[in-house]
């Protein structure tokens, strides 16, 4: 029996993996898959880390309900309606098809610059309306993605999404406690950690969905990979992990899936359908 709400994230879960970032994609089947399980009555949503700019090619792809952003710093609520430039205007609709969980880029610049008085040779930026204004270049990380170098006395006044850190291993410890208490901290595939409003995250996003949709989150399924995730799959009324996750996502998943390279969410999705 399918579930009413099914929420996945994207990058090791979803995707199959390639060689570099941009090249991963979602398969014919799985788009397939999901596709028959929203006509059969099943709402879908992406949760992702990922930016508009390298996430909204899926969320056009699928069925969507909803899109979760940026771990949860941005949720679209109205994905048929959406295009690049609505979702990154830094504008909020007064109907409420748009959420932005941020904090202010004057905020964001305070702490970026007394973290790099402390560990000057950090790698650190922030996202704001899909710009990267950073102190590096991020085409090391990402090929496509725009970004801005600044010192961090220039950057606009908006809502910012996210604080990027890329630490090397030894300044892990380091960092950790430098990072201010009005953060949270999340760190992405090992490497990236994200510094965020503490209700920016996927389990809150994902309650705001359901409240939404009028669904009990007893009635949806997340699937997740990553730390980030565990959150989410724990809240959800089933957690469930790709075989390939990390092994604290896979110890604390309610269910193990086939791994996302032989397209375990749609695996799962079939076998309810049948």
């Amino acid at each position: 029996m399918l579930p009413s709400l099914i929420v996945a994230d994207l990058d090791g879960t979803l995707l199959h993996d390639a060689e570099v970032f941009e090249d991963r994609d979602i398969s014919e089947r799985s788009i397939r898959a999901i596709e028959r399980a929203h006509d059969a009555g099943s709402r879908f949503v992406i949760a992702t880390a990922r930016p508009v700019s390298t996430g909204l090619r899926f969320a056009e792809q699928l069925p969507v309900d909803a899109v979760i952003y940026l771990n949860g710093a941005l949720i679209d609520f109205d994905p048929a309606h959406s295009n690049f430039d609505t979702l990154t205007s830094g504008a909020v609709p007064n109907d409420g098809s748009l959420i932005k969980i941020g904090f202010p880029s004057r905020r964001a610049c305070e702490v970026c610059l007394d973290l790099l008085s402390a560990i000057p040779e950090l790698r650190i930026g922030i996202v704001m309306d899909d710009v990267r204004y950073t102190n590096f270049d991020v085409s090391v990380y990402w090929k496509t993605q725009t970004f801005r170098y600044t010192d961090f006395h220039d950057v606009p006044d908006g809502v910012a999404d996210k604080i990027t850190i890329f630490p090397e291993p030894d300044q892990w410890d380091m960092l950790r406690p430098l990072i201010p208490d009005d953060f949270e901290i999340s760190v992405s595939e090992g490497v990236m950690w994200m510094l965020m409003n503490p209700e920016a995250n996927k389990q809150h996003a994902m309650r705001l969905v359901c409240d939404r949709f009028d669904i009990p989150v007893e009635q949806t399924v997340a699937f997740g990979d990553d730390l980030i995730d565990i959150t989410m799959m724990q809240t959800a009324g089933r957690g469930i992990a790709v075989s390939n996750a990390n092994p604290a996502v896979l110890a604390i998943a309610d269910e193990i899936c086939s791994p996302n390279n032989e397209d375990g969410v749609a695996q799962w999705i079939e076998s309810r359908l049948q």
